[in-house]
């Protein structure tokens, strides 16, 4: 069944984190999609350093972290560093609504362009990407472990001329 992509049957709301309750949540999600998680001390650093890093969490009613995003904002360039959706509710377009949101805000900062790294087989998440502007520049060979995997660099220029449509 396709889903419009205008169309999230999930109610939510988008925040920076903030607390260890929060924390705790981008902790539990991370460790759950992703083989090599973030250690708990690095994204604790990434919610105490504000000056350029950025942590938002999505909230639905019965999950205090069901999304989050780290990313930094440098100058004019936007770092989207990880994004996760849990497991239990992706497919809805909650990614999109929290990339979205975070780029609004980004650019509200001065962001002009914006970047990323996915795994080469991550095929939902360079099409989501896609979608969303990006375009695959460069490939950084043996990025990954766990499985060993290249990353495609994704580049997406002209934030400040709005999303594209959908």
């Amino acid at each position: 069944m396709q889903r419009r992509a205008d169309v999230c049957p999930v109610e939510f709301v988008i925040q920076r984190a903030a607390g260890d309750a929060d924390l705790d949540g981008i902790v539990a999600l991370e460790a759950s999609s992703f083989t090599n998680p973030w250690p708990r001390e690095m994204l604790a650093r990434e919610l105490a350093e504000s000056a350029a890093s950025r942590l938002y969490v999505l909230r639905t009613a019965d999950r205090a972290v069901a999304a989050f995003c780290s990313c930094w904002l440098i100058v004019d360039e936007f770092h989207i560093n990880t994004i996760a959706v849990d497991p239990a509710i992706r497919r809805h377009g909650l990614a999109t609504r929290l990339i979205r949101h975070v780029i609004a805000e980004a650019v509200q900062g001065g962001a002009r362009r914006a970047t990323l790294e996915v795994r080469r087989s991550n095929t939902a998440a360079i099409a989501l990407y896609r979608r969303l502007g990006f375009a695959v520049c460069a490939v950084r060979p043996g990025y990954y472990s766990a499985p060993d995997e290249d990353a495609l660099i994704l580049w997406r220029e002209g934030l400040e001329n709005g999303p594209p449509n959908p």
